[in-house]
């Protein structure tokens, strides 16, 4: 009995140590963000601050604009998610109702665009949204990110659609039902926990994106927080303070969004995971 007890304590603690090394620089961005002026340079060891104020978070916000790139990434975000998610949703169910044999091999396909780095074709993206007319604009950085989130998106969803019996859908259509009112209202609730994982993975990642949208947006009132975050970082004087206040506005939120929705997501994946 002594030597399970004592074993399970060791675990907490260890645990309980892995966890603080893992939040304790999130932690501390925090806490730098909301020290008095001075206090990062004057004593950058110091973990608890003299004073608390939120004055770098009013500097970053009204001054630098920096609330006008956090409506940017919104607006990007959620327009590329409901996009793929639309299109990925009604090409996976094709691909596992209509094309099984040829839907499987184009869904392989698709996600081996992910073989290749981003930067590799930062170029080809450039020149076609130049051509088009739609550098440093919103439809265009879009458009980019659909080319990566579908592929990865369809490929994520077959395996959702494949957990549905093809019974309960036959069943549907006994009782008067047309193809698409079984795909939205039979398929699409059974599948729905796949698509919020789906949806929340493509939007985080939609979110953290930098290369492109350093790359083809140029304009500072359409820049995404990611790269205003780096302008901060590339500006002739660094404020620590301005630098952590923004930092904790693009990272906190998607933390808090994730801790919330993380039972969704694990529920999600695993359900797809059943063939």
């Amino acid at each position: 009995m002594r030597k399970k007890y004592f074993a399970s304590l060791i675990s907490h603690i260890y645990l309980l140590l892995l966890c603080f090394f893992a939040v304790f620089p999130l932690l501390w961005i925090i806490i730098s963000s909301i020290k008095g002026k001075g206090e990062l340079t004057g004593n950058p060891t110091a973990f608890l601050p003299k004073v608390v104020t939120l004055e770098y978070y009013r500097h970053v916000i009204f001054d630098l604009g920096f609330i006008v790139n956090i409506r940017n990434s919104v607006i990007i975000s959620l327009a590329t998610t409901g996009i793929a998610i639309t299109i990925s949703a009604l090409a996976a169910y094709g691909i596992v109702r209509f094309f099984p044999k040829i839907g499987t091999v184009l869904s392989k396909v698709l996600v081996t665009t992910y073989i290749f780095p981003p930067i590799l074709l930062a170029i080809p993206y450039s020149i076609v949204m130049a051509k088009l007319g739609l550098t440093n604009t919103r439809i265009g950085l879009v458009l980019v990110y659909l080319s990566f989130s579908i592929p990865y998106a369809v490929w994520l969803l077959v395996g959702f659609f494949k957990t549905v019996p093809i019974g309960i859908e036959e069943a549907a259509k006994i009782d008067g039902a047309n193809k698409i009112q079984v795909f939205m209202q039979v398929v699409i609730p059974l599948v729905a926990p796949g698509i919020v994982a789906t949806a929340i993975y493509t939007f985080i990642n939609v979110w953290n994106e930098f290369l492109y949208s350093l790359i083809l947006i140029n304009d500072t009132s359409k820049m995404t927080v990611a790269v205003a975050l780096r302008s901060l970082n590339g500006s002739e004087i660094l404020d620590w303070g301005d630098m952590m206040a923004a930092s904790t506005l693009v990272v906190v939120p998607s933390i808090i969004f994730f801790c919330l929705i993380q039972n969704k997501i694990a529920g999600g994946l695993s359900e797809g995971a059943v063939k």
